[in-house]
């Protein structure tokens, strides 16, 4: 007879408890669609007696994490603890060394760590398996993996971060302002402890380094991702993008260049009809470009016990059935380290800047613009403050850096009152 499948949950918060859920309620289903049953040996968790709304007495319980992925009784260790360091990593590292498989939600200890973890765990025939880590219950790193395996990939973008996406569109749908959507975020518990995780674009970040290594075969590279947050985006910005057909995104892409990989997270205008545009509230988008499949788009809820804990259980179903898979879709040894690329590509950008109402302002920010190359589309006055006015440029494709040259210039003529703000207009 098939040995049962013994796991070791190590934290017991949303997600942990959402996978208890599913075991406990969907075994028959289970056990039918892997040949195996699957059971929980032990957990472990911060607090023991917290009433978590799920008996967990059938269950052996470890204070220590590391205790935990080392026991005789656990096949695969489950780490939902998060966290880029401490026990979250020490527990993976000593699953991995006793030869046990890993499934994990944790894309920062992965974002930072992965290329070690991945090195480790193939050399003791162990899986890392982190489909919950990417866009919630969306099966992306599968789809890369497995379903899209033969297709050379050109591009991979998305929206990844839930809270960002639920600002942003409800800065729009209400006319409430960036600080007023925040604070509603943080009574609605959308956001992480530590708030510029999600707002700062490093938790999208960290999803992105990781889809990018799949893709293009190279090694995780989250510092070599170019990040910004929607901190400075405004009302206004969402409106004006808006009149011009355009709703704003924090959208992370990843593409091959001829100078390297370019990886980026940050707000960008896209089409208000494309797949992204359309894209409300906490729902996350994945878009991929291979040169077979030409373009597939995955949709799906991005955070949430139902839908995490949905990702985790099919890791482990997979290894029920006893798939094998590289952790990157490829042998850690054969992963390359890719040049870092910054926004190479050129493209339109919209530029908000506030100049000082006077004659020749305008005229020193297009001279500023030409001399750097850049040649304007479209370009609207909107309202007035007293001696200031609000001007709104997009420009023709360029490459950032000279956008960057550009902008410095601006600051020398003396006309420009604070910093402008631009925007990426990305083609879809």
């Amino acid at each position: 007879m098939t040995q049962p499948l013994r796991l070791g949950i190590a934290g017991l918060g949303t997600v942990g408890t959402g996978v208890v859920k599913i075991i406990r309620q969907q075994a028959a289903l289970l056990t039918k669609r892997t040949g195996r049953s699957i059971q929980i040996s032990a957990v472990s968790a911060r607090s023991r007696a917290k009433d978590r709304g799920v008996s967990l007495s059938d269950y052996g319980w470890e204070d220590d994490p590391v205790a935990l992925a080392t026991r005789d009784d656990v096949d695969v260790f489950v780490e939902l603890m998060g966290g880029a360091e401490g026990s979250a990593k020490a527990a993976t590292e000593a699953a991995l060394a006793a030869g046990k498989d890993v499934v994990t939600a944790n894309k920062a200890m992965l974002a930072m760590h992965g290329q070690a973890l991945a090195e480790l765990a193939e050399s003791k025939n162990a899986n890392i398996r982190y489909e919950a880590a990417v866009a919630g219950g969306i099966p992306i790193i599968k789809a890369l993996t497995e379903g899209l395996a033969a297709n050379e990939i050109s591009r991979v973008m998305g929206v990844m971060n839930g809270t960002c996406n639920y600002i942003l569109t409800r800065m729009e749908a209400t006319g409430q302002g960036y600080n007023v959507l925040f604070d509603e975020c943080a009574k609605l518990g959308y956001l992480e402890a530590d708030p510029n995780l999600d707002v700062g674009g490093i938790d999208a970040a960290h999803k992105l380094a990781l889809l990018s290594s799949i893709a293009f075969g190279t090694k995780v590279d989250f510092a070599g991702i170019e990040i910004e947050g929607i901190q400075r985006v405004t009302l206004d910005d969402i409106t004006h993008a808006a009149d011009m057909g355009y709703r704003i995104k924090l959208l992370g892409v990843a593409q091959k260049t001829g100078r390297g990989l370019e990886q980026r997270m940050m707000p960008c205008l896209v089409p208000a009809q494309s797949p992204l545009g359309v894209l409300e509230g906490g729902t996350n988008m994945v878009v991929v470009e291979g040169h077979a499949v030409e373009q597939v788009v995955l949709r799906g809820p991005g955070a949430g016990e139902g839908p995490t804990a949905s990702a985790v259980m099919g890791d482990i179903c997979d290894i029920a059935r006893g798939l094998r898979l590289p952790v990157f879709g490829q042998p850690a040894a054969t992963l390359e380290a890719a040049p870092v690329a910054q926004s190479v590509l050129p493209a339109p950008y919209y530029l908000r800047m506030a100049l000082t109402d006077k004659p020749g302002a305008l005229a020193k920010v297009a001279s500023a613009l030409g001399d750097a190359g850049i040649s304007i589309d479209r370009m609207r006055q909107r309202e007035h403050d007293g001696d200031v006015a609000t001007v709104i440029i997009v420009t023709h494709k360029t490459a950032r850096p000279a956008l960057d040259e550009a902008m410095t210039s601006m600051d020398s003529t003396g006309v420009v009152q604070e910093n402008p703000v631009a925007i990426r207009i990305e083609a879809l």
